[in-house]
């Protein structure tokens, strides 16, 4: 089965192709498809919530590419933000007026500016992933949706990952998401949970349409 993956984040894609690697997809991203960007895919991120933003992107890259498509929408929950930088965490700084050269340095930066003075036991926080299957364009979104429970740091660690990762105490693991070995993060993060939950369904959909004796 072939599926078109609606991200051009190159942190999101090594992880979903590691996820679904030995499985019978063949994964197409915009790239591979020398999709160009266009004015709009730049606003597709619009809504108010992870799942409107998986379902527009979704939608999106199903109806330009013909394909079967998957798309999340991804981000972070600060408790003591209320809940910041939630549905906008990949602009955060930007949205903010304070976007540089890398806008991971510039969201964890700002995040850390926001914290100022939250002691530890107030930082705590979750990853939230909303992925959306689309087989065609008008077909209703099948949604799948997963977090993982944590804290922000007072300054980052580890080299790995991306985005949040080097703030992100992991509850499960012991340490930053950025710290962690690639199959230990893909293990416990919101991202390998969603992904490993919709494989599961379009597996399910799969042997759904195998014919009689197919599998004898």
């Amino acid at each position: 089965m072939k599926l078109c993956v609606g991200t051009r984040n190159p942190g999101k894609a090594r992880e979903i192709r590691d996820l679904f690697r030995g499985l019978p997809f063949v994964l197409a991203f915009p790239e591979d498809l020398l999709l160009a960007r266009s004015a709009q895919e730049e606003d597709l991120e619009q809504g108010a919530t992870f799942v409107e933003n998986a379902v527009a992107k979704a939608r999106h890259f199903a109806r330009v590419t013909g394909l079967p498509t998957v798309a999340d929408d991804s981000g972070l929950e600060v408790d003591a933000l209320a809940g910041a930088p939630g549905p906008l965490s990949a602009r955060f700084a930007r949205m903010a007026g304070r976007s540089g050269p890398d806008p991971d340095e510039s969201n964890n930066h700002l995040l850390l500016e926001r914290l100022t003075g939250v002691p530890t036991e107030r930082r705590t926080a979750r990853y939230r992933c909303v992925v959306a299957y689309m087989d065609r364009p008008q077909a209703a979104p099948q949604l799948v949706e997963a977090t993982c429970e944590g804290r922000i740091l007072e300054a980052p660690l580890g080299e790995g990952g991306f985005g949040y990762d080097p703030l992100f105490w992991s509850d499960d693991l012991g340490m930053t998401m950025a710290q962690a070995p690639l199959a230990a993060k893909q293990r416990v993060s919101h991202r390998g949970r969603a992904f490993r939950a919709l494989i599961e369904m379009l597996l399910r959909r799969q042997g759904d349409r195998l014919p009689v004796g197919a599998d004898e």
